[in-house]
């Protein structure tokens, strides 16, 4: 027998389901994914912790979970939502059904709600705190708690999934680069290994003196979760060490960079979530489709540095999707191009970071 369950947003939208994985109560702001595969990447990057994720593709879990494609240790989400979940699964590789693997990593699913017209209702309102609960089911007492939880805005979630000490993640390489874990996946290391990269993972934490330490040709800032704002000691170090190395960032590494020029970032709607969001290299005038996963963007009118130009352009909403410096060896973009899931259009931007470390004399 399915046990029943309620989502119930800030703004007093209900929608009651059912439950899969885990059963208790969980908060975060919802988001959709407009993702039609990938659920399992999806599920295990850190980039959604303090999120729910609502699925657009109206079944999920067809394919299973298996061993080979995390993109981190665990999940990190805070509740999954789909319109029908499978509780059979046919992949070759699978090894546990999608139900089982949220209950064994305590995520509350919810399935049986109208995906659509939730997805709607955030595209016009905007993302939206709520409450996931298969214990609490009284609407108005949901309602006020999704209301008092604390969302993305000022918090910092980064020390909640970043390593807590260095690690190498191959063993060797000619290139050596440092990557900031602010919620790295697991992608974007083999994408630099498979580019002769030796790749040393430090925490956000880490300071100008430990990244110099390992000598490294380039500095690579990770994606990762919540607001970029809340996170001055990454920005102080990363303005540390412009200069002494090329550097790459993604996601919240685009964000870092923006801060650490002198400009501010916004928070966005809804937010790009999913696999197929169109972005123009204003350069090249070559159109990328691309993946992406995150809330808040780089105002790059507020950057008073006339060194640094915006690379692309997001042709939906004409928000900043990539930068570079004209006279340093740094540059990033907003979206995935390691692209675990989606499409590999971008994967060349790690080949542009491995060039700049060639030039660099140091």
């Amino acid at each position: 027998m399915k046990k029943e369950a309620i989502l119930a947003l800030e703004d007093g939208k209900v929608y009651r389901g059912f439950a899969f994985g885990a059963e208790g109560e969980a908060y975060g702001e919802v988001v959709f994914n407009t993702s039609m595969m990938g659920y399992q990447e999806i599920l295990t990057d850190p980039s959604y912790k303090g999120q729910m994720v609502c699925m657009t593709y109206p079944l999920i879990g067809n394919y299973g979970i298996n061993k080979e494609d995390m993109e981190s240790t665990r999940p990190f989400l805070e509740g999954f939502i789909v319109k029908e979940v499978s509780r059979i699964y046919s992949n070759w590789r699978a090894n546990e059904d999608l139900g089982s693997y949220l209950k064994r990593n305590k995520i509350i699913g919810i399935e049986g709600i109208d995906t659509r017209a939730l997805t709607k209702h955030l595209r016009e309102e905007g993302a939206k705190k709520a409450v996931i609960s298969t214990t609490d089911l009284d609407e108005k007492s949901l309602i006020k708690k999704a209301a008092a939880s604390p969302g993305l805005d000022g918090r910092d979630l980064i020390k909640e999934v970043m390593c807590q000490k260095a690690y190498d993640w191959n063993e060797s390489g000619k290139y050596r680069v440092v990557a900031i874990d602010s919620g790295i996946k697991h992608n974007i290391m083999r994408e630099l290994a498979l580019r002769n990269c030796h790749v040393r993972v430090v925490p956000a934490t880490a300071t100008k003196a430990d990244i110099l330490s390992f000598k490294p040709n380039g500095l690579f800032l990770s994606n990762g979760p919540g607001d970029p704002e809340a996170l001055p000691y990454i920005v102080n170090t990363v303005k540390s060490v412009m200069g002494e190395m090329p550097i790459f960032g993604i996601c919240l590494g685009h964000q870092i960079l923006g801060q650490a020029f002198g400009g501010k970032t916004f928070k966005l709607k809804f937010g790009h979530h999913g696999g197929n969001q169109p972005v123009i290299d204003l350069k090249s005038r070559a159109v990328n489709i691309t993946s992406q996963n995150h809330s808040f963007a780089v105002n790059v009118d507020t950057i008073p540095d006339k060194s640094v130009e915006m690379t692309h352009i997001n042709l939906n909403d004409n928000t900043c999707e990539g930068m570079e410096h004209k006279k340093l060896p740094i540059f990033s973009v907003q979206y995935h191009p390691e692209a675990a899931p989606g499409p590999h259009d971008a994967a060349h931007h790690f080949d542009k970071f491995i060039s700049l470390m060639k030039k660099d004399p140091k």
